[in-house]
């Protein structure tokens, strides 16, 4: 079945991975020199795509866990005919290169996927799998199956040591995700040395342990044996699939077998003794033509023909289920979900509700109306009332269903929401208590770079959630979410502004959102029903303003809970015949996109008392209260008791903000 021009368009692969090494002289070579056998099988005999549409959205997915091969991935992508060039090549790991050190999602064509922090590549697979399989429920018929492939990923001894693959194998393995396939590159090595210093798992035993299949290949060159497992993989149907494939790291060159070829360029006199071994006799960046013609017709003729089969099936489909397949279209599209406000209610003074509960309804509503709408809690749904009421779980026998138990897995469920928004057709979100968003924070980093639409909800966000104590009780998370790029993170006043959020988080297209909600209920506050639509989507407004004819003496300004603090103290400022506005700020971010007008129209340059009231670390809010104002906040951990005893404790009063002001 395999052939000598098998083996010659293999050692392609390693020869482009390595003269763009060298060319950059940074990059790792070890990877694409032992793996290039796997990864060759698997493209040319099993991955369906086709590089002349490569969003096709019933193609296969591939992702490069381990994301510091990307050499490999850019020589495969390359001879696959995908928009990327020698020139390319010749500009590997440079400033605005289209080939960067690591994989990036929307940088290079056909990457799937943003990986390089170890494991969350096997966790983005997982969420693509899923998305697959839930996919596959809701829109596949009798005749017309419209979403059926499978998710390749290759993974290394670094992957599966990282805390978030037992996570996802975890999950993968109870979900049943049988058209999930792993490749791994097992070759016993790490960075610091032989992987025996730090690693002496059971891979076999591990992941038969999660529910996988287990299948090994003992020689990583023989083509064979590893396109045999990928064929027995895909026959299984009920399980996630490992194939560990022994390998030897930067097979063929003096330095193989060691970790001195990890991270390293090979350099000039071993790259000719690797070309002399090998026998690679070409120029650096030089392919033979029959080489290039050979993976043209394993990878771009077999992907247009794939694709042209779907089609006609799609089209068949389109006739006989016209609204479901304009559904499934609009998901790919990443079009705004339809109108979901017809089903909430409205929210007047004198009503009270935790902003977590009013989350609930709206996904709720949102659901109602929006078929590709899904998300999942880290077994929180009863905390952080995430879960879509109307529905039942998402599990292997129900894959239909939209309630993702996610389990206490905070990290895993992060990467693999970014999964299934990579995926597409769906909009996807998460949830876990505002304190362990620390667990995920890397994930949605990549939510960030990836410029992917997520939602993630953060419940319990403060010191409010008393009895538990400092280890429950957010300080510092606020500041840190506001640190990353990229990301609107909201924190409501109350109902009306969770409805505003949402909204901002169905909108956007290329940035995720953090909805940072209460425990405790909250009042509706006075000019939240006409003011919060508007006022939230700019990130901060006036909620209520200075009395007319008077001199304006100072801004309060705050987030969440303790705007109502702020308001309270209004009024017994305005007693006391010092005249104040109130500004609610929900989210930095979106404030800070604003005109300098706007901002300025908020937070007049020539107000310079102004008091900041937020349940957490001050630092941050300099910038809004300036040198000559005050921050009421918390640079300490919290206490165990009673929610409102916490607060008053910690000063969180209307006296505090009071006395605060006129000590300016």
């Amino acid at each position: 079945m395999f052939t000598e021009l098998d083996q010659q368009a293999v050692n392609a692969l390693r020869f482009l991975s390595v003269d763009m090494i060298e060319k950059a002289n940074s990059g790792h070579p070890g990877l694409p020199l032992g793996a290039a056998p796997m990864a060759y099988t698997l493209w040319t005999k099993h991955l369906r795509i086709n590089p002349r549409d490569s969003k096709w959205l019933n193609r296969d997915r591939f992702v490069l866990s381990a994301g510091h091969g990307s050499a490999l991935l850019y020589s495969l992508l390359h001879v696959s005919d995908f928009d990327v060039t020698i020139d390319d090549f010749k500009h590997f790991r440079q400033l605005d290169s289209r080939t960067p050190g690591h994989p990036e999602f929307g940088e290079t064509d056909g990457v799937e996927a943003t990986t390089g922090p170890l494991g969350q590549g096997l966790g983005m697979a997982v969420g693509m799998a899923m998305a697959e399989k839930h996919l596959s429920a809701v829109y596949n018929r009798d005749d017309f199956n419209v979403i059926d492939h499978y998710t390749y990923t290759l993974v290394g001894d670094g992957d599966l040591m990282e805390g978030i693959s037992h996570e996802a194998a975890s999950l993968a393995g109870h979900l049943k995700l049988g058209k999930l396939i792993t490749l791994y590159d097992s070759n016993d090595i790490s960075l610091d040395g032989p992987a025996d210093l730090s690693l002496s798992d059971n891979a076999q035993k591990r992941f038969e342990a999660y529910g996988w299949q287990y299948l090994r290949v003992e020689d990583g060159t023989d083509l064979a044996a590893i396109n045999a497992a990928i064929e027995t993989a895909k026959a299984t149907t009920d399980q996630p699939t490992l194939i560990e494939i022994k390998t030897v790291i930067g097979y063929g060159s003096p330095q193989s077998g060691t970790n001195k070829v990890h991270g390293n360029p090979l350099g000039a006199e071993n790259v000719a003794a690797l070309r002399e071994k090998l026998d690679w006799s070409y120029e650096p960046f030089e392919v033979p033509t029959n080489i290039y013609d050979h993976f043209k017709d394993e990878i771009v003729t077999r992907g247009q023909d794939e694709e042209a089969k779907w089609q006609t099936t799609f089209d068949a489909y389109q006739t006989a289920y016209p609204e479901l397949a304009q559904q499934l279209l609009d998901g790919f599209a990443n079009k705004p979900l339809a109108d979901w406000h017809q089903d909430l209610p409205t929210y007047q003074v004198g009503d009270k509700e935790a902003s977590r509960s009013t989350g609930q309804k709206v996904i709720e509503a949102i659901a109602k109306n929006n078929v590709n709408f899904w998300g999942g809690s880290a077994d929180l749904f009863a905390s952080n009332k995430t879960n879509v009421p109307s529905a039942k779980a998402f599990e292997a026998d129900a894959p239909a269903e939209r309630n993702i138990y996610f389990g206490v897995r905070e990290f895993g469920q992060a990467a693999a929401v970014n999964g299934i928004a990579l995926h597409g057709g769906v909009r996807a979100f998460g949830s876990t208590f505002f304190i362990f968003s620390d667990y995920l924070r890397n994930a949605v980093r990549l939510s960030a770079i990836q410029k992917l639409p997520v939602t993630f909800v953060f419940t319990h966000d403060s010191i409010a959630v008393g009895e538990d104590g400092p280890t429950h009780e957010p300080i510092e998370q606020l500041m840190a979410w506001r640190a990353l790029p990229n990301l609107n993170v909201i924190r409501p006043a109350d109902a009306n502004e969770v409805i505003a959020g949402w909204d901002i988080a169905l909108q956007a297209t290329q940035t995720p959102t953090v909805l940072v909600l209460s425990r405790q209920d909250l009042p509706i506050l006075p000019g939240t029903d006409s003011l919060a639509a508007q006022g939230v989507a700019k990130g901060g407004y006036i909620l209520s303003d200075f009395a007319d004819g008077q001199d304006r003496d100072g801004i309060l300004l705050a987030t969440g809970s303790e705007v109502q603090l702020a308001l309270a103290a209004q009024k017994q400022l305005a007693d006391d015949g010092v005249n104040v506005r109130v500004v609610s700020l929900p989210s930095f971010e979106l404030f800070q996109a604003q005109s300098d007008a706007y901002k300025n129209d908020v937070l007049p340059r020539d107000i310079a008392k102004r008091v900041a009231v937020e349940m957490g670390a001050t630092l941050g809010w300099e910038r809004f209260v300036g040198l000559d104002g005050k921050i009421i906040g918390l640079d300490h951990f919290g206490a165990s008791g009673d929610g409102d005893a916490v607060m008053t404790k910690f000063g969180f009063t209307a006296e505090t903000v009071v006395d605060t002001f006129k000590s300016l």
